[in-house]
C-alpha cells in the first residue's frame, strides 16, 4: 500500500468509495457525491487530499476543507476519510491518518477536527489511536434525509487533533 496525493485522475474511485460510506448511513448527512471533480476540489485544500493504493487500484481518501474564510483560522480544518469496505480492517485508515497529519501540518494546518456519527466506532476508534480527542456531543444537529435513518435527528461527535509542531 502507498498513499499519494489525490488527483482529477482519482476522481471516479474518490467518488465510488464516497457512494459507499453514504450507503452505510453512518459516515455523512450528504446524500450523494458531488457531481464533479472540478466542484469537489473547489471546496477542498487540495495539497492535502491524499488517496491510498494496493497497486494501482484505490482503496481509500483523505480530505481536507477549511471551516472558515477567517484569516485567524486559516490553520483549522475540517477532515474527512473514507475507505472502501473491502479494505477495512487492514490499516488504510491508519495509513492515511498518519501521512493526513504530516501534509496539513507541513501545510501550516494545527488544528484538525472532524464530526462522527456516533454509531461509526471504526472510525472512533481510528481517530483516538491518532491523537483525536472526543470535544463533545452536538446533539440532534442535523435530520438524516436518507436511507434506513430517514426522519431521525442524528447526534454527531465532534473530534479534534492539536499539532504539537504547528502554531505552537
Amino acid at each position: 500500500m502507498c498513499v499519494e496525493q489525490m488527483t482529477e485522475a482519482d476522481w471516479p474511485a474518490v467518488e465510488a468509495i464516497y457512494r459507499e460510506g453514504i450507503a452505510t448511513g453512518h459516515a455523512t448527512f450528504a446524500t450523494a457525491p458531488p457531481n464533479s471533480w472540478a466542484t469537489w476540489s473547489a471546496g477542498k485544500i487540495n495539497v492535502c487530499s491524499l488517496v491510498a493504493r494496493a497497486g494501482d487500484q484505490v482503496i481509500g481518501w483523505a480530505a481536507v476543507s477549511p471551516t472558515s474564510a477567517r484569516a485567524c483560522y486559516a490553520g483549522v480544518a475540517e477532515h474527512s476519510v473514507y475507505i472502501t469496505a473491502a479494505a477495512r480492517g487492514t490499516g488504510v485508515g491508519a495509513l492515511l491518518m498518519t501521512e493526513l497529519i504530516r501534509v496539513t501540518e507541513a501545510a501550516g494546518i494545527w488544528m484538525l477536527q472532524s464530526s462522527i456519527f456516533p454509531e461509526n466506532g471504526a472510525s472512533r476508534r481510528l481517530h483516538a489511536r491518532c491523537g483525536f480527542r472526543e470535544v463533545g456531543v452536538r446533539e440532534r444537529i442535523a435530520l438524516m434525509t436518507y436511507g434506513p435513518l430517514e426522519g431521525r435527528w442524528r447526534d454527531t461527535i465532534l473530534l479534534e487533533r492539536r499539532s504539537a509542531t504547528v502554531g505552537t
